[in-house]
């Protein structure tokens, strides 16, 4: 063992390195805990008693030997790379690079597609920028009808076809019309609306809606699969009610609560005492957006419903300025990371 220590010595001693690189990989095989000194200290336990005080004391001034050459190779190496032209990129993140995370709307579309993705609902995607048949005319608006009033939708002035869509149900139009039943979709995506931007208003938001077309389609079905999507979201101990409501392409049509997330339905500030929550609206597809789609209403029916993504991520979180969703805001942000 003294003359492979003494072998070792000569090594060290002769050691070279370009770069930080090579110092490096020498220090890994002389001073990692598979290296060189590690197997000489591996061995020790079999040298002789008499011989253990003098072995020891070489092995020491042997690790002291490497530490100082192998030290001395890095600073070198630094140095040589620090004198060079355009070695150090100053535009690159320093580390430790700190992880980011999904923007919690983006966690909340996440979790609201799996639900609908494990009840046989495929996702379906449409253009941003669309038609007035499309939007309107196909889903049984009529030509009078609110929502076409400039003061809601945003219209291309050159061209008053055009708009950009105020909900994606347009995505459920271009579906039906290319595909015949049995349909299943979820529809999400951002959708525009001329309002004013405040802490519970914005001209962009986000929606996901769904839409089943087949024969026999029932309420009830409808009821039994809101059901089962609030119990996933919310916990299995949430309620629902459904209210009768007004939407021009589903008859009959309901607002569906759920019982409060914060107060368990006991009644709270979030709920204004009712114990509780409105989340979507919902409704069997009314047989006059059927026909207009291609689709024949005396053999199949059909149930649709839309929630707006921020009202859910609203509850689930109690965030309660809707601009915090677009500032992109790392603080606010970073808040989301765990819940990625």
């Amino acid at each position: 063992m003294i003359e492979r220590i003494a072998q070792l010595m000569q090594e060290i001693s002769a050691l070279q390195a370009k770069n930080a690189q090579e110092a490096e990989a020498l220090r890994i095989k002389y001073l990692s805990k598979k290296g060189e000194i590690s197997q000489l200290m591996n061995d020790f336990r079999s040298v002789p008693p008499e011989l253990k005080k003098e072995v020891g004391m070489k092995i020491n001034q042997l690790k002291s030997l490497a530490l100082e050459k192998i030290n001395a190779l890095k600073d070198s190496a630094g140095e040589s790379s620090a004198s060079g032209i355009g070695t150090i990129d100053l535009t690159r993140t320093p580390y430790p690079i700190t992880l980011g995370s999904r923007h919690p709307l983006t966690i909340v579309k996440n979790e609201i597609v799996d639900i609908f993705s494990r009840l046989g609902f495929t996702l379906a995607e449409g253009p941003e920028v669309e038609d007035d048949w499309h939007v309107y005319s196909s889903l049984n608006f009529a030509d009078d009808h609110p929502a076409r009033d400039m003061q809601d939708t945003f219209f291309v002035e050159s061209h008053p076809d055009i708009i950009l869509r105020s909900h994606t149900s347009s995505v459920q139009s271009r579906v039906m019309e290319k595909t015949q039943p049995p349909i299943r979709i979820l529809c999400p995506g951002r959708v525009y609306r001329n309002e004013a931007v405040s802490a519970r208003a914005h001209c962009f938001f986000h929606q996901i809606e769904g839409l089943y077309v087949d024969k026999n389609v029932s309420f009830t079905d409808l009821k039994q699969v809101l059901l089962l999507f609030a119990q996933e979201l919310f916990g299995p101990e949430t309620k629902i009610r459904l209210r009768p409501s007004y939407f021009p392409f589903t008859e009959p049509s309901a607002e569906m609560d759920v019982s409060c997330t914060i107060c368990g339905g006991k009644g709270c500030s979030m709920c204004k005492g009712s114990g509780w929550l409105e989340i979507l609206g919902c409704g069997m597809v009314d047989p006059a957006v059927l026909e207009a789609n291609g689709i024949d209403s005396s053999i199949y029916t059909g149930y649709a419903f839309g929630m707006g993504i921020e009202r859910i991520t609203n509850l689930k979180y109690q965030v309660k300025d809707l601009r915090m969703f677009s500032e992109n805001d790392v603080r606010f942000l970073d808040e989301f990371t765990s819940a990625r």
